[in-house]
């Protein structure tokens, strides 16, 4: 547990019981805090009162008496669409309002860190995609060279939840947008951003509110070293924001689109090739077509980012190349499933959105397309220019009738289930095919979230071989 600092004989009130919430809760507690929590659910409330915390509603009156800070879960709106009441209240009071990342932040170089040797450092990334592979990565290639490290965040951990720094280690964290948007101090060594799609826009007040809460990270965190997608146009105006000039190499760019003339740090990947760039001069490359843990051309960005961070962190080409071909992957990100007569299944359930499923669609030739489910704002038409690959669509959810309709020019079978689905897309795989379960949608219409979504397609693919 990381334990609080500068909270001691303090009120605090944390809002939201869930796995954040519990951690900031005892975290607060062991620092000498007294943590008042609310829940809007009783059942967590009830949970919590079992924990020996008491509970408050903070949005009734007087309910924020002699509270000097709010924590707050990061799935609870704090501005948009509309603040959360308890949220609402502290803003009118001037209750400073902060989350469970900020107070990590506040509270994890301690006095110990005075007796080591190597100072520990922490690696955020953030991004609309691929944020989850790349910490998982880079968290891999750490541990498999030796380093230590512990990898939290919207991945595995809480933050609270970690162990004490110890001595040379490097702290990975996927942060979402709903956690760098709020918390008051955010100061990584390292910074990532991976790219920019349109996602949580109802959150974030558009598509610029929600650039602007990655942004935050990099404006007000004053990373050491920035690695920064510049394949849209918001990652080229980060990089250019955080860099003195061309040739500043604390600004590390990446790109999947082709080489990048005239920067002082870059890494590209083109046609599976990996390439690092120093001042104009190729110092290392490697083959990335041969890994499995990474196809297609998402998977290499996320590698161009792992690749840099390891770097700066000191490691050389050949260490980290041998720990990106012996990256398992992560579940429900391109995972393969399993392979029988020349037919490969793919379960891809994180892809949630219009953009991380045209990605997935870009990482075979030839695709029994497992899609659909709950839609989100703004359609499917961004898919329709990467529907080259797909030979026919299997189309599942609630909805799945006007999802299909959405899908012009290729063969789409109304499905509905994730059984019907498998077993039509078995029927009529051939060799060479890939059967991909890229929904495009949120789950939340069968499932209760997109694990479950991608454990049931894999029980279903294994249940026929």
């Amino acid at each position: 547990m990381i334990v609080a600092h500068g909270v001691e004989g303090q009120k605090v009130a944390v809002l939201g019981w869930g796995r954040s919430g519990r951690a900031a809760a005892l975290s607060l507690r062991a620092g000498g805090a007294e943590p008042l929590v609310w829940d809007d659910a009783a059942p967590a409330r009830a949970q919590a009162e079992a924990e020996g915390f008491e509970t408050r509603d903070f949005a009734r009156e007087r309910g924020l008496d002699g509270v000097a800070i709010l924590i707050t879960s990061p799935g609870i709106a704090h501005l948009y669409p509309r603040p959360h009441p308890a949220i609402a209240a502290a803003l009118a009071q001037g209750v400073p309002v902060d989350n469970d990342i900020g107070l990590f932040f506040r509270s994890y170089a301690t006095d110990a860190w005075h007796r080591f040797d190597n100072r520990p450092r922490v690696v955020v990334v953030t991004g609309s995609n691929g944020k989850s592979t790349t910490s998982a990565l880079i968290h891999h290639v750490l541990v498999a060279a030796g380093r230590p490290s512990q990898l939290a965040g919207n991945i595995g951990r809480g933050v609270l939840d970690l162990d004490p720094a110890r001595d040379g280690e490097v702290t990975v964290l996927e942060l979402s947008s709903y956690q760098t948007e709020l918390a008051r101090a955010l100061t990584p060594d390292i910074a990532v951003f991976t790219n920019l799609s349109p996602d949580h826009l109802d959150r974030h007040g558009g598509r610029g509110g929600y650039f602007a809460a990655k942004a935050r990270l990099f404006a007000q965190g004053g990373p050491d070293w920035a690695v920064i997608g510049v394949d849209e146009e918001e990652g080229r105006f980060l990089a250019n924001q955080m860099a003195e000039g061309p040739a500043d190499d604390r600004v590390i760019r990446i790109s999947v689109s082709g080489r990048l003339e005239g920067f002082g740090w870059s890494v590209v990947a083109r046609k599976g090739h990996l390439a690092e760039w120093r001042r104009g001069r190729q110092v290392a490359s490697v083959d990335l077509r041969a890994i499995p843990g990474l196809p297609g051309a998402h998977n290499h960005q996320n590698a161009c980012a792992a690749w840099a961070v390891a770097r700066t962190l000191g490691l050389g080409p050949r260490t980290i190349e041998a720990a990106l071909t012996s990256y398992p992957g992560l579940p429900h990100r391109s995972q393969r499933v399993a392979e029988k007569d020349g037919v490969t299944f793919v379960n891809d359930s994180k892809a949630t959105n219009v953009d991380s499923a045209a990605r997935a669609l870009a990482a075979f030739p030839r695709i029994r397309w497992i899609c659909g489910g709950l839609e989100k704002e703004g359609g499917l038409a961004g898919l329709i220019p990467h529907l080259g690959s797909v030979a026919k669509a299997y189309v599942i959810g609630r909805e799945a009738g006007h999802f299909a309709m959405q899908l012009p020019g290729i063969e789409a079978e109304i499905c509905t289930t994730m059984a019907r689905a498998v077993e039509r897309a078995m029927a009529e795989a051939e060799p060479g095919d890939v059967v991909l379960l890229a929904p495009a949608a949120a789950s939340f219409d069968q499932y209760d979230n997109f694990e479950r979504r991608g454990e049931d397609f894999t029980a279903e693919v294994r249940a026929r071989l």
